[in-house]
């Protein structure tokens, strides 16, 4: 865009890399970071290109998070230590949940930007999204697998609301270009901030079977309201009611009344059951994993 908020970030005195997608604003942005004394670097790329599943060179706006981060002079860091690096901008509307998925997907397996440690993410996102990453269990229609992931692996913090009228928005017939919503308010874009956890990695759930969690729980949702012990059946598990106990969840508990946590309890039962395979979730980890990166 224009740079009102590389230039607000500018003015609170920090270090800016900006990254430009579109290269109409590409010789005002330039222009002003020949004016700054390297408090601004200008690049043309896209955040939400980043790292993308293709072969061979990458033509921008899609951009290599290694020569990125090699140019801003930032270093893999352990995953829990402090956050090495503040990102912030605007997601784009259109295809919103599939970004905010990919980004989900790349710091559970700590791929990408996530190479590089807990990563602060400081993003513009419709209220809409924002009201469904904050879901609470039992909220049924809202509550959904993308809110469990979120609530597990980020620490969510609104900053700010800001109504969409400020934004440039409009349609050529003087309209808003506002995503209509039915089930959840949407008159806001929300800037929230969104820190992984540092004790995400704990207890079973590592990168290498993040997807296999992510893909359990995506399946979980797939009816919300159907009860646990009938989604444990459908897995071939045969000691569901003494998983159950142990984990002291009740038995009539439907998918959609789990809090976080007891998916991730659940996961790590899972793992140690002789019963749960892998295999069961393979081809749609796959299948999943390539349309978001594409």
């Amino acid at each position: 865009g224009p740079g009102i908020l590389t230039r607000t970030l500018l003015d609170a005195g920090l270090r800016v890399v900006a990254l430009e997608s579109n290269s109409d604003f590409l010789t005002d942005l330039k222009s002003l970071e020949n004016s700054l004394d390297g408090q601004l670097k200008v690049i043309h790329g896209d955040f939400f290109r980043m790292d993308p599943l293709t072969k061979g060179t990458l033509k921008p706006p899609a951009v290599s998070s290694d020569k990125l981060f090699e140019t801003m002079g930032v270093v893999a860091v352990p995953w829990r230590a402090d956050v090495p690096l503040k990102i912030f901008g605007i997601v784009p509307q259109q295809l919103e949940r599939n970004r905010l998925w990919r980004l989900l997907f790349a710091m559970y397996e700590c791929s990408s930007i996530y190479r590089y440690g807990r990563i602060e993410l400081n993003l513009f996102i419709s209220e809409k999204e924002y009201t469904i990453l904050t879901a609470k269990p039992g909220e049924s229609k809202i509550y959904q697998a993308l809110t469990v992931l979120a609530q597990l692996g980020y620490e969510i913090e609104l900053l700010h609301k800001e109504p969409w009228s400020s934004f440039a928005t409009n349609l050529k017939n003087g309209g808003l270009a506002v995503p209509k919503t039915v089930q959840v308010p949407n008159d806001h874009l929300c800037l929230v901030r969104l820190t992984p956890q540092q004790n995400l990695f704990t207890g079973g759930l590592k990168p290498s079977n993040a997807s296999t969690f992510i893909f359990m729980v995506k399946q979980s949702f797939a009816k919300p309201k159907s009860k646990l012990t009938d989604r444990l059946n459908s897995w071939s598990l045969d000691n569901s009611d003494t998983l159950l106990k142990a984990l002291e969840i009740p038995q009539n508990a439907a998918m959609c009344n789990l809090y976080p946590e007891d998916y991730k309890r659940l996961f790590e039962a899972l793992q140690n059951s002789d019963m749960f395979a892998e295999t069961l979730f393979h081809d749609e980890v796959l299948a999943s994993t390539r349309i978001m990166n594409l």
